[in-house]
């Protein structure tokens, strides 16, 4: 499986992208309360999310890096892994959110969308396809069971 760009960079990418397109697009900008407090709450979900998925793979010492999922050693499925099969997307996808509503720009909303069909398309999707070949019907299962992203 060959990928281009690893998905922290690409997390790391479109907040970028997304904070320079806040000071671009002030007129579609919006503020409600607690917006500050709120934003911070998803970055350290997002963050939480990460750092207990990263935890959980390095307990069943396989590797983390989704750049070589042939490289598992196994499969888990246990604990957020209960609840979807990507906590570490969803937490990357989450904290975007955080800075997305952090910044206040309407605009940034088209930069999570782009983040969700990208990592879908070229992350999620051909990781699924070498977990099948690796793991076979104990994969297959899985992923009848337990939804991609929520």
């Amino acid at each position: 499986m060959k990928l281009l760009i690893p998905p922290p960079l690409v997390a790391l990418t479109s907040a970028l992208l997304m904070w320079a397109i806040a000071f671009q697009f002030d007129a579609l900008e919006f503020a409600f309360p607690f917006q500050k407090a709120i934003a911070f709450a998803l970055i350290g979900l997002g963050a939480s999310l990460d750092i207990v998925s990263l935890v959980a793979f390095r307990r069943a010492k396989t590797t983390v890096t989704p750049l070589s999922p042939e490289k598992a050693s196994s499969l888990v499925v246990s604990g957020l892994y209960s609840v979807t099969r990507n906590p570490m997307y969803l937490g990357l996808l989450i904290i975007l959110c955080g800075i997305a509503i952090f910044l206040g720009s309407l605009f940034n909303a088209a930069i999570v969308v782009a983040f969700i069909g990208y990592i879908t398309a070229f992350q999620i999707k051909p990781e699924e396809d070498r977990l099948e070949d690796i793991f076979g019907a104990q994969y297959l299962s899985y992923k009848k069971n337990v939804r991609r992203w929520l």
